[in-house]
C-alpha cells in the first residue's frame, strides 16, 4: 500500500518549509547577536561612564544581555560559551575595579546563576516544537527589569542598612568605659569571611577619648590618609552605659560598597564581674540588587562589627 500522494505533498512541503525555516534563523542569529551585544556594550559603557558599576545593572542586566547573545552565536555549546565568556570579563572586571575585587568574587555565584537561568530559557524557547520554552519567557524579562535596581536612587530598595554584634566580656562595668576611654587599636582579624575574602580592615588607628568632639581615625593599607583612605569618626554623645559617633570623614576604600554612617556602642552591667556590650553599625549599602547583596553586606558589616570589638582590648 503507497501513501496518500496528497498526504506525500504535504509533508515534503512541511519539511521544506522547516528546512527553509533553518536556513533563515543560521543567517538572522548572528545579526541578532550583534544586535544584543551592541547593546550590552553600550550598557557597560554607560555603567562605567556614570559611575554604576556597583549596581544591578552591571551584575544582572548585563550579564543577562550577554548570555542572550551567545546563545544566538552558532556554536556547539551555548553553556561553555556563556559561561566562559563571563569568566573573561569578571576576571577583566577585577582587574579594572582593583580593591573592587571583593565586590566581583562576591557577585560571582549571582552572575553565574543569572547567566545560567537565562541560557536555559533561551534554549527552550529556541526550540519551535517546545512548548514549555516559550511559557518560560517571563523569566528572561523579570530578570532584565529586575537588573534595573540601582539605576537611579528611586529605584534602591532598602539601602539604609544597620549591623550590630552582643558580646558578655568579663570585666565590670566600670572597666569597660575605662578601656574604651583608651579609644580603638589594630588587632588580628579573627573572622574566618573577612580573611578568606581578603576584605580590607583598619591598619592605622588614631584618637581616644568619650568626650563630644573626640575623633576617633581608622586608616587603612598602613596610613591614616594612604592609598587605602581613612574613615574619621567624632563622639556625637556620651551618656550612661552608652557612645554615640558620627562619620565626619571617609575616603576609605570600603567606601566603593558601603558609606558609613554612623556607629553606636551600649554596655550594661551583667553581675559584678561581667559586662554585655553592643556595637552597631549604620552604613549604606552600595550594591545592588537588595535581595542578593543585603544579606551579604549585612553579614560581612557583623563580623566587622565584631573586629571593633576586637580593637577594643575587651578581652
Amino acid at each position: 500500500m503507497t501513501d496518500d500522494p496528497g498526504a506525500d505533498a504535504a509533508r515534503h512541503h512541511e519539511q521544506a518549509d522547516r528546512a527553509q525555516h533553518r536556513r533563515e534563523w543560521r543567517r538572522t542569529r548572528p545579526l541578532l547577536a550583534a544586535v544584543i551585544a551592541g547593546i550590552g556594550a553600550l550598557g557597560f559603557l554607560l555603567a562605567v561612564r556614570t559611575g554604576r558599576v556597583d549596581t544591578a545593572m552591571f551584575f544582572v542586566l548585563l550579564p543577562a544581555a550577554l548570555a542572550i547573545a551567545l546563545v544566538f552565536v552558532p556554536a556547539r555549546s551555548g553553556y561553555g560559551r556563556a559561561f566562559l565568556v563571563v569568566t573573561i570579563v569578571m576576571l577583566l572586571t577585577s582587574v579594572f575595579l582593583h580593591e573592587g575585587v571583593i565586590c566581583v568574587v562576591l557577585a560571582a555565584p549571582l552572575v553565574y546563576s543569572v547567566v545560567l537561568l537565562i541560557t536555559v530559557a533561551a534554549k527552550l524557547m529556541e526550540r519551535r516544537d517546545n512548548r514549555r520554552g516559550y511559557a518560560l519567557l517571563p523569566v528572561p524579562l523579570l530578570v532584565l527589569v529586575t537588573g534595573l535596581e540601582g539605576v537611579t536612587p528611586e529605584l534602591r530598595v532598602n539601602p539604609v542598612q544597620t549591623s550590630a554584634v552582643t558580646r558578655t566580656v568579663a570585666l565590670p562595668a566600670a572597666e569597660v568605659e575605662a578601656r574604651l576611654a583608651l579609644g580603638p587599636r589594630p588587632a588580628e582579624v579573627r573572622s574566618l569571611p573577612l580573611s578568606v575574602l581578603g576584605v580590607p580592615m583598619p591598619e592605622h588607628i588614631a584618637g581616644h577619648g568619650l568626650e563630644a568632639g573626640d575623633l576617633w581615625v581608622f586608616g587603612y593599607h598602613g596610613s591614616s590618609h594612604g592609598p587605602g583612605g581613612a574613615i574619621t569618626t567624632r563622639v556625637a554623645a556620651h551618656e550612661a552605659g552608652r557612645l554615640a559617633f558620627d562619620v565626619v570623614g571617609n575616603d576609605s576604600i570600603t567606601g566603593r560598597w558601603m558609606e558609613f554612617t554612623g556607629a553606636e556602642v551600649t554596655w550594661r552591667a551583667v553581675d559584678d564581674a561581667h559586662t554585655e556590650i553592643r556595637v552597631e553599625l549604620a552604613y549604606v549599602r552600595g550594591l545592588d540588587p537588595a535581595w542578593y547583596f543585603g544579606p551579604l553586606q549585612d553579614r560581612l558589616t557583623t563580623a566587622g562589627a565584631g573586629h571593633v570589638l576586637d580593637m577594643m582590648r575587651l578581652s
